[in-house]
């Protein structure tokens, strides 16, 4: 026990003592090796502490300080006070507006209400938050490393002159590693949500790294968004504090469980502050304006941080939903319609960082449309899809990132001949795909699970959603996966240049999303079942476990094909390319068409903008979402009953 609180609050305080130190490197040498040495540690110490926790029930830990509950909340303070000053500088009312709100909301609530409430247990964690633990240690630790090579690039990139704020850049990758431990570690809600403002102001730091004004725009966009979650983060501890009388999270949701009534719009304003922080239609802007941040900022938002912390906290909140009408609808329609429609609008996209960026989103949908139904068969989902969606993202937001630097261009249409040109890259980018939307791999074995459970808890109108957003998404993965696997010519090798600090990070993704699948039937036993069994008494895993190993061995076989041959030198002879005419050129891929004339032979996906563009799918989701949420907010109003 005092080993695994040693490690609580190691995985806590050592990534902001890191961020300190980078803040003050200047020198590529001396920080590449703070980088890699504190991402290993912080990976082992992460490996440590699940493994020693295996099949572990909830574990609280006795730790309450008056003095950290005033540290919190002047941390909100000046994370707000912060925004303000970017609020003036810039000239943007509603970030300044919101901003004060949350002053002023916090302060009341820290010495009008909450100075009376005390939460002996402070920490905890079960088998989910170590789950969480995993993908933050490793994942997010495996990003940073990225980040070394990848802005050392992206620094060579800038004009002449461009100050290099580098130093800064890593300093917040590691308090977002922090403040996600202390979401997922945090029992004390007032804890918890100083973290949940941590990763918001962050984000918004990182958004704007640039400064150019797509940037700033994007950035205070970010930060409206979630500062209004934020906000509803705010009312639930209010709620808390006049019906519950507990900031305790775990009490909470025994109270939620077994008392619906009582927690309902607590309940549901904290699930509208996962639905924001998860980029949930309406609020889906913020996350497709991220991506003009550098890569390694968009992996971390959209795979191990962030989004993470949105969807972690709805999957928490899944048996109060299980019980409890009004906001476990809202999750599950908002999910749900979020998913189908961002996947209809990822086909019409051919920029790779915007179809991640839509697949996301849509991912995130589905999880939460999982968390709404609140079943343990959706929870066991749930949770597998978090686990493969973060690695399997991870992989390809780097493999994206790196081939940009290589090729000049995110565009998909560029990519015809990266099988020959960056050959190992290609492989990579295959994998994460395919682990994305095809069998035997970990995420379809995932929606296969959320299918059951959609048809056990009779939600026809999401069996319907999941089939046409499955379709959807079936078809933009396979036009990526179509021009990566096509080979044409004899390019030149490019990916010789790539920095080993991005092979490795790339390696470990790629291991990482292997073994996940290899081993799932063990995950789902010693880390999910253990977790939903202490919830809810009962099993959730609803695919017979012969059926997984199956797909695990099927994956192996997969995966040796796919990197057969690599580093191989090419054998056998060439033969020009079929171009179904008399070839005029080529090299040039140039025949002699019907009409005699000369025509270029092209490859070019089809992207239907006319039908799934965003100008004619995004208003529907926006105008439906906000109404549900708005009408789910009446309700939970009507139906709490405030004590004072």
């Amino acid at each position: 026990m005092e080993l695994s609180l040693g490690l609580l609050g190691f995985l806590i305080v050592f990534p902001l003592i890191v961020a300190a130190v980078l803040l003050f490197v200047r020198q590529e040498a001396p920080r590449r090796v703070i980088v890699i040495a504190a991402a290993v540690v912080i990976a082992l110490a992460s490996v440590a502490l699940v493994v020693m926790n295996l099949g572990a029930s909830t574990t609280l830990f006795e730790f309450q300080s008056e003095a950290l509950d005033f540290v919190c909340t002047g941390v909100s303070v000046a994370i707000a006070a912060v925004i303000i000053g970017f609020a003036v500088r810039y000239k943007n009312i509603w970030a300044a507006v919101l901003a004060i709100v949350q002053i002023v909301g916090t302060l009341v609530l820290e010495f009008a209400f909450a100075h009376e409430i005390e939460v002996p247990y402070g920490l905890y964690f079960d088998s989910l938050s170590l789950l969480m633990t995993f993908i933050i240690g490793v994942v997010g630790s495996g990003i940073c490393v990225y980040a070394l090579g990848y802005m050392e690039d992206f620094q060579a990139h800038e004009p002449a002159g461009a100050p290099d704020r580098r130093p800064l850049f890593f300093a917040l990758m590691f308090v977002f590693l922090s403040a996600m431990f202390v979401i997922v570690f945090a029992n004390n809600m007032e804890w918890m949500f100083t973290g949940w403002e941590v990763t918001t102001v962050c984000s918004f730091l990182l958004i704007g790294y640039t400064r150019t004004d797509e940037a700033i725009a994007n950035a205070f966009r970010q930060i409206i968004m979630n500062l209004a979650g934020g906000l509803g983060f705010l009312v639930a501890l209010y709620s808390c504090a006049l019906t519950v009388g507990t900031f305790s999270f775990l009490d909470f949701l025994v109270i939620g469980a077994n008392n619906p009534a009582l927690v309902t719009l607590a309940a549901c304003a904290l699930a509208f502050a996962g639905i924001t922080k998860a980029a949930q239609m309406p609020f889906q802007t913020w996350l497709l304006g991220a991506m003009v941040a550098p890569t390694p900022t968009s992996a971390l938002l959209h795979s191990s941080t962030m989004v993470k912390a949105g969807v972690f906290l709805l999957v928490k909140l899944a048996p109060i939903f299980h019980v409890a009408p009004a906001p476990a609808v809202m999750v599950m329609l908002v999910g749900g319609i979020t998913f189908a429609l961002c996947s209809f609008m990822a086909i019409s996209q051919s920029n790779a960082k915007r179809v991640l960026a839509y697949s996301t989103i849509a991912n995130l949908g589905l999880i939460c449309a999982c968390a709404g139904v609140g079943t343990p068969e959706a929870v066991w989902a749930a949770s597998f899809l978090i686990l493969f969606h973060a690695i399997a993202k991870s992989l390809l937001f780097l493999c994206v990132g790196t081939a940009e630097h290589h090729i000049g261009s995110r565009d998909i249409e560029d990519m015809d001949l990266l099988f020959d040109r960056m050959p190992r890259l290609a492989r990579f980018m295959m994998l994460g795909i395919m682990c994305m939307f095809i069998a035997p791999f970990g995420m379809l074995m995932a929606k296969w699970a959320t299918l059951v459970s959609f048809v056990d808890a009779r939600q026809v109108a999401l069996i319907v959603i999941l089939a046409f957003g499955s379709a959807a998404t079936f078809m933009f993965w396979a036009k990526w996966l179509g021009k990566l696997a096509g080979i044409a010519g004899e390019p030149e090798n490019v990916e010789l240049t790539v920095k080993p600090t991005e092979w490795a990070s790339l390696l470990l993704m790629a291991c990482l999303l292997v073994l996940g699948c290899v081993f799932l039937p063990v995950i789902s036993a010693v880390l999910v079942e253990p977790y939903i069994f202490s919830v809810y008494g009962t099993l959730g895993q609803d695919i017979a476990t012969d059926n997984l190993w199956l797909a695990s061995i099927c994956t192996v076989i997969v995966v040796l094909v796919l990197f057969a041959g690599v580093g191989a030198k090419q054998r056998g002879h060439r033969v020009n390319v079929y171009l179904a005419g008399v070839s005029r050129d080529n090299d040039n891929r140039t025949f002699q068409n019907a009409l005699s004339g000369t025509a270029e032979a092209s490859v070019r996906n089809w992207y239907m903008e006319s039908v799934f563009g965003e100008a004619r799918i995004a208003p529907v989701g926006v105008v439906f979402n906000a109404l549900i949420i708005v009408v789910a907010f009446v309700v939970s109003f009507v139906a709490t009953p405030i004590v004072f």
